[in-house]
C-alpha cells in the first residue's frame, strides 16, 4: 500500500499539488480521508497491525490507490486472514502427457507450459525454437533480466520487464508458499537493479493475453499474439500459445522457424520437443 500510495499524484485524486509536499504521491491522511477511514486505522493497515479490513474498506482503498483488475483481487487476497487462504504444499510439476501430445500436434503454433515462477516446464518444437539460443531460455524472468541479449530479443523490453515482474508479484501473493519463487526473487533483486526497481512498485498483473514483438536471431522480427490458459488439472501451471496474424510477414517468418526447427529435430541427437528449454 505504501508503494502504491507513492505512485498516485495528488492531481489524480483531485487534490492540489502544493509546493511544500515532502512525500511522493499521497500522504497517509489523504488516503484515509479519500477512503473514508480514520488516519489511525489506515496507518495500522499500512503497517500490518490491522489485518482484517472489510471488503468495503479494501474496495475503497483500491479505488483511491488507482488499482484495477488483478491488483484489486490481490489486495483482497492480502486482506484475508491467513487461515482462510488456500492451503497446500508444492504442486506436482509434471506436465500431463495428454497436454504434451496436444502441443506436439501444433506444428505452426509455438506453445510452452509455465509454472508459478514462469519457468518453462515443457514446450512443443516451435515453442522451444522461439526461445532457443539464450543463456536462460527455460526461465523467462532470468531471460528478461539476466540474459545479455534480452534487450535485443525483446524490442519492447521495458514493457516485457514490467509485465514479467507484475506476474511474479501476482503469484507471490496467492498464499502458496513456494521457496523457489522466494529464491528467484531474491536472486533477481541482487543481480538486477531494474528488477529491484520494478519489484518495489508492487504492480500486480497476471499473464493473460498480449501482442508481443521478438527479434529472433534466425528469422528476424516477429509480432505474435499470445493467450495464456490455466491448466485445470495442474493448478499453478499455465499454457501459453502464440500465433501470428494470418498472411503477415510474421506468419511467414514463423513458418520458416518451424521448418528450421523440424530439420534440427530430425538430426541425430535432435530434441523431440518434449521437456524443458533449459
Amino acid at each position: 500500500m505504501r508503494a502504491r500510495r507513492a505512485l498516485v499524484r495528488p492531481a489524480d485524486a483531485g487534490l492540489p499539488a502544493g509546493s511544500r509536499r515532502r512525500v511522493a504521491g499521497l500522504r497517509r491522511e489523504e488516503v484515509a480521508v479519500l477512503a473514508g477511514v480514520s488516519t489511525d486505522y489506515y496507518v495500522r493497515l499500512e503497517q500490518g497491525r490491522e489485518r482484517n479490513p472489510s471488503a468495503q474498506v479494501v474496495d475503497a482503498l483500491a479505488r483511491v490507490l488507482g488499482l484495477e483488475g488483478d491488483a484489486v483481487d490481490h489486495l483482497h487476497g492480502l486482506a484475508r486472514p491467513v487461515a482462510d487462504r488456500p492451503r497446500g504444499g508444492r504442486r506436482p510439476e509434471a506436465v500431463s502427457p495428454v497436454l504434451l501430445r496436444m502441443m506436439e500436434g501444433w506444428h505452426r503454433t509455438p506453445a510452452v507450459v509455465l509454472d508459478r515462477c514462469l519457468t518453462v516446464l515443457a514446450h512443443n518444437v516451435l515453442g522451444g525454437a522461439l526461445f532457443a539460443g539464450h543463456a536462460h531460455s527455460g526461465d523467462l524472468p532470468r531471460l528478461v533480466f539476466l540474459d545479455p541479449d534480452a534487450r535485443g530479443f525483446y524490442p519492447d523490453w521495458e514493457s516485457v520487464a514490467v509485465n514479467t515482474v507484475a506476474a511474479l508479484r501476482a503469484e507471490a501473493g496467492t498464499g502458496h508458499e513456494d521457496p523457489r519463487l522466494v529464491a528467484a526473487v531474491g536472486e533477481l533483486s541482487l543481480r538486477s537493479a531494474e528488477f529491484g526497481r520494478l519489484w518495489a512498485r508492487h504492480d500486480i498483473r497476471r499473464k493473460t493475453r498480449e501482442r508481443k514483438r521478438f527479434r529472433h536471431p534466425l528469422v528476424g522480427e516477429l509480432t505474435l499474439d499470445y493467450e495464456s490458459l490455466t491448466v485445470n488439472s495442474a493448478p499453478g501451471q499455465q499454457l501459453v500459445v502464440y500465433q501470428a496474424e494470418p498472411g503477415s510477414p510474421s506468419e511467414q517468418a514463423l513458418a520458416l522457424l518451424g521448418s528450421l526447427a523440424a530439420a534440427e529435430t530430425e538430426k541425430p541427437g535432435g530434441t523431440s520437443g518434449k521437456g524443458t528449454c533449459t
